[in-house]
């Protein structure tokens, strides 16, 4: 039996210490080890034995093709990063002057050149704040204008988000009390008027991006709420959610922060890893005079710091916005034409290698709370259901959908590029066996 340090000085072995670290490595020699002592591989086999059972990274974390047709998975991590995102984060890890002057020598502002990406992207904003994710965002707007105060809202807008998580419970236990107005269905601008008084701290707009209510309905919009709000001389907070910091075409529905800012709100909040297309992160936005004056009394509530965003994040959401278009935007600007090309090229090469495949028109979706009820024209590659599972299970992971008895591949969240390695992942599965 080969000694375990004569193993882990074997050059391969060496080579994935050196890149997964000795303790995951050794274990994995004493399994190959025990193995040999049972009789399962030779001894001269431990090396290769314990360097096939090696994970390929440091991280349990799998890639995954996401082949479902939501833009935004959150179980898959909603936005993919661009490649300028990822050299960027390669910049980040190391040593770097996120908070340091190189001309003077001297302390920098943080993240002074991402919040300047963050004003430039969104016309009419006056002050920008980042932290961890949107709900810190909304949490350090309600601790800091509100906390022992009033904050109005309407009862529609009280929503309910993935995992069970509660915007009322968020807002409660930031010490604020709630000020419910109107019906479930139906609020109106004097149920606003009514409830705004000495004790307000702030007028809440939460864009409900999950659900949409129809039929009987009524809503007031942010500039009459800054109208009826500005009358007694309190903010208007909308929290839009998605990201999309400009209007876009296929989402005619969908807030953005620089209409919501243009509308009269005080504050924007939102995320940075859903329409914006880049990591997990909080935008908070103000618009000119008391919006940037709110801002800035907020970048300085003690609060503030315990959100406080890493060099990474500063790093990812600078090169989002000032680098090329993200892959979020991508997919969501994609020719259907396109997709059913891809789709049929792609069906036609694992239908010559004997797959049961053929190219489909199919449906997109936006994801990750945003764009409720707004579908994209897509196209997939329709295969056998059992697919589905063993897709899952290779590598890279590939996770499609289940519709009636067959596995889609669909390509909207996908870029061109990835078509090779869907196709070698199908393929991998192979054709199913012949009967007799």
């Amino acid at each position: 039996m080969p000694r375990t340090d004569a193993v882990l000085a074997e050059p391969r072995v060496a080579a994935a210490v050196a890149r997964l670290g000795r303790d995951l490595v050794k274990r994995s020699v004493t399994a190959a080890q025990q193995r040999a002592r049972l009789g399962e591989i030779a001894p001269d086999a431990v090396a290769d034995a314990a360097l096939a059972a090696l994970p390929p990274s440091a991280t349990s974390l799998r890639r995954v093709l996401n082949a479902t047709g939501v833009l935004l998975h959150t179980n898959m991590g909603r936005a993919p990063l661009s490649a300028a995102v990822v050299d960027a984060l390669a910049v980040a890890a190391g040593t770097c002057d996120v908070e340091l002057d190189l001309a003077s020598g001297g302390r920098g502002r943080r993240g002074a050149a991402t919040v300047d990406a963050l004003l430039a992207a969104v016309p009419g904003a006056g002050a920008a704040h980042l932290v961890n994710n949107g709900a810190a965002a909304l949490a350090l707007v309600a601790t800091g204008l509100a906390a022992g105060r009033e904050i109005v809202v309407a009862r529609g807008e009280l929503v309910e988000i993935g995992d069970g998580f509660r915007i009322p419970d968020l807002l409660v236990s930031t010490g604020a009390r709630l000020r419910e107005v109107g019906t479930t269905n139906r609020v109106h601008p004097r149920d606003y008027a009514e409830a705004i008084g000495p004790d307000t701290g702030l007028v809440l707009k939460v864009h409900p991006s999950n659900f949409t209510i129809t039929g009987f309905t009524s809503s007031v919009g942010v500039a009459e709420l800054a109208r009826i709000a500005g009358a007694h001389g309190v903010p208007v907070v909308a929290d839009i959610g998605s990201g999309l910091l400009v209007p876009h075409p296929l989402l005619p529905d969908e807030p953005d922060a620089a209409t919501t800012l243009a509308q009269g709100a005080h504050l924007v909040t939102a995320s940075g890893d859903k329409l914006l297309g880049g990591p997990q992160a909080g935008l908070l936005l103000g618009g000119p005079g008391p919006g940037a004056e709110l801002v800035a009394a907020l970048r300085r509530h003690p609060l503030a710091r315990a959100l406080r965003v890493d060099k990474l994040t500063l790093a990812a959401v600078e090169a989002t916005l000032t680098g090329p278009p993200t892959p979020t935007r991508a997919a969501l600007d994609a020719d259907p034409e396109s997709l059913r090309r891809r789709a049929r090229d792609l069906a036609t090469r694992l239908a010559a290698a004997g797959v049961d495949a053929h190219a489909v028109d199919s449906v997109a979706t936006v994801g990750g709370g945003g764009a409720p009820g707004v579908t994209l024209q897509s196209a997939a590659v329709s295969l056998p259901e059992r697919f589905a599972a063993a897709l899952r299970a290779g590598e890279p992971a590939v996770v499609g959908r289940l519709e009636h008895g067959r596995c889609l591949l669909d390509l909207r969240a996908l870029p061109p590029g990835s078509d090779a390695a869907l196709a070698a992942a199908v393929l991998a599965v192979g054709p199913a066996p012949r009967k007799g």
